[in-house]
């Protein structure tokens, strides 16, 4: 591929959601552009037919998304089919409708006009309200409304022509992906993607991370900046995006995208291989899920275990409560899967960024503080008990460990253990089969609860260290803040120093400490978490082969010398740059030094 001399070069920085570095062209699919057309129906005796061919596309709207559901469920690797279900319930939505019906009616317009206003309608409520998470969601309104529309029109989906496109590799340049689309493209002509909004659970980062797709996200205004048919290079390990990159940069990421395809082939000739150092110090390497769907890459890449499975994700897309036999139904598929020697349950982190359909949100000034996470469970005391009695059942099945979320004293510990000792009782009466006992910890990641880790540690069997909160807590930084996202930094000293202390006391309670934030899939903190001695890492499965790598090429000695030096520093920055070139210097092949 040769870059386009007339062309101006753009590069983005957004959010690197699965890793890898490809170029290729651009393929954008923007199907929120789509020319709607307005006409005035002439006269009344119109309006009847209008009505009847928008109530006929949302019948075919239907059809066509219950037809994809089947067609995902023939497939290994898929975007969880829920997600569609909120499409096809919007497609049935009276108010939806009758809002659109009465713009045909009271205006004499199209139905296209008219399914245009209802859109700008929901558009204003949604931007009205300050919760991204739930501002967010009218993506599903305009996904739904993309494909009335195609139907009114009578023209096939526009993604259909990604099928068709005639270049090599594509990448699919959006400002939001929907399951719908993505189930329909054509996998092996796609090779990556980048999109102006998302996150790291976003419905393009599950996507991306399930098909092993470089993805950057999050980049505001790539769209703007391409064409169909640019060249483009997508960099998912740092975040990056190309446009039209000039021939040096071009060579350069040429280069970078052989070391990056070599070293995962590379990588995951080890990833089987326990992470044993050369001094025989041994870490246990899990895997972080949210859908079932990604346990088989998980395997792939090398995990021993699910060291956090997020529940949270049964209750946000969908309209009514999950039953008892959701949860079992659900936790039954990982606690059997032979090839993992155990999953750790976290018990549902609702509230804060993330609410069920069926819940009206209530307005707090910092939700991320506020009424969620254990402090939601203890107050939907029966919701709680409801997944409870799930996990114990599960428990008959094979190894399970629960984990409460966001503990921030000792009563709310302990008030877990009394409601899971009432529901192992009222299964025990009923003679449904469970296993004896069940290892429960406590997830550290509200300063509080490092600070009383000791006490904290006669509660629990084990801890696990979430490291994006217990960061964003401890600097106070919302991490959802771009204007102060520069500071969120995993190597700060005060960080160490709180992760080293909960580790210590883990250690002196004789329980285990592991850690599930982003920061233990880090390749650059590895050697700093094992000077640590944490008992276990757990982290995206991508991530493993390589923190693997890391570990078995290093002895303990060396990364509790490190720590040392590194926590000799004072400030962040002084830290970062000497374990970068320490990492540099010590693992050339994994860690490229900066270009300039």
């Amino acid at each position: 591929m040769t870059a386009d001399q007339g062309k101006k070069t753009f590069v983005l920085k957004g959010i690197g959601v699965s890793p890898g570095v490809v170029i290729g062209k651009v393929y954008r699919f923007d199907p929120l552009d789509a020319q709607v057309s307005f006409y005035k129906l002439s006269n009344s005796d119109l309006i009847p037919h209008e009505v009847e061919r928008f109530r006929n596309a949302l019948k075919e709207s239907s059809r066509q998304l219950l037809e994809i559901q089947e067609n995902l469920k023939k497939t290994k690797v898929t975007e969880p089919l829920y997600i569609i279900d909120v499409h096809v319930l919007l497609l049935s939505d009276k108010k939806f409708i009758n809002r659109t019906i009465k713009y045909i009616r009271r205006l004499r317009v199209n139905a296209e006009w008219a399914l245009r206003m209802t859109l700008d309608h929901y558009k204003q409520i949604f931007e009205g309200v300050e919760d991204s998470y739930i501002s967010g969601r009218i993506s599903d309104v305009q996904y739904v409304v993309r494909r009335i529309l195609s139907n009114l029109s009578g023209e096939k989906q526009r993604h259909e022509t990604v099928r068709e496109v005639g270049y090599d590799g594509v990448v699919i340049v959006s400002h939001d992906l929907s399951p719908a689309d993505t189930a329909q493209m054509k996998l092996d002509k796609i090779i990556g993607f980048a999109t102006d909004s998302g996150g790291r659970t976003s419905h393009t980062a599950i996507v991306a991370r399930s098909m092993e797709l470089p993805a950057v996200v999050g980049l505001d205004n790539v769209t703007r900046f391409v064409r169909t048919g640019d060249d483009i290079i997508v960099d998912g390990t740092s975040g990056l995006v190309v446009v039209n990159p000039y021939p040096d940069m071009l060579k350069r990421y040429e280069e970078k995208k052989r070391h990056y395809d070599d070293a995962k082939d590379e990588y995951l000739k080890y990833a089987k291989l326990p992470a044993v150092t050369l001094d025989h110090h041994h870490v246990q390497i899990g895997s972080n899920i949210e859908f079932i769907e990604e346990i088989p890459s998980a395997i792939t890449h090398g995990a021993e275990y699910i060291g956090l499975y997020r529940t949270e994700f049964l209750y946000i897309y969908r309209d009514d409560l999950p039953t008892e036999e959701d949860h079992f139904n659900n936790y039954r598929q990982v606690v059997t899967e032979k090839n993992l020697a155990w999953a750790t349950i976290r018990t549902f982190d609702l509230g804060g960024d993330k609410f069920p359909n069926y819940q009206k949100q209530v307005k707090e000034l910092n939700p991320q503080m506020g009424l969620r996470a254990i402090r939601f469970c203890l107050k939907e005391v029966e919701l709680f008990k409801t997944q409870l009695r799930a996990i114990w059942r599960v428990s008959a099945l094979g190894k399970v460990k629960i984990l409460f979320p966001m503990i921030a004293c000792i009563e709310e510990i302990r008030e877990a253990k009394r409601l899971m000792e009432e529901t192992r009782q009222e299964l025990l009466s009923q003679n449904v089969p469970i296993a004896d006992r069940m290892e429960i910890g406590a997830m550290i990641e509200v300063p509080a609860a490092a600070i009383i880790a000791d006490q904290l540690a006669q509660e629990v069997d084990y801890f696990s260290i979430g490291t994006n909160d217990l960061i964003q807590y401890s600097l106070a930084i919302d991490r959802s803040n771009e204007r102060v996202t520069y500071l969120y930094e995993p190597l700060h000293p005060a960080v160490l120093r709180l992760i080293r202390r909960i580790v210590d006391q883990a250690h002196e309670a004789n329980i285990r400490v592991a850690m599930c934030g982003e920061m233990a899939g880090d390749p650059l903190c590895c050697l700093i978490l094992l000077g640590m001695q944490l008992d276990e890492l757990s982290m995206n499965h991508l991530a493993i082969p390589r923190i693997k790598r890391i570990i078995q090429q290093s002895t303990l000695s060396e990364a509790m010398n490190l720590l040392k030096q590194a926590m000799s520093y004072n400030n962040a920055g002084d830290v970062r740059a000497y374990v970068q070139d320490y990492m540099s210097d010590r693992f050339p092949d994994e860690f490229q030094k900066k270009e300039t």
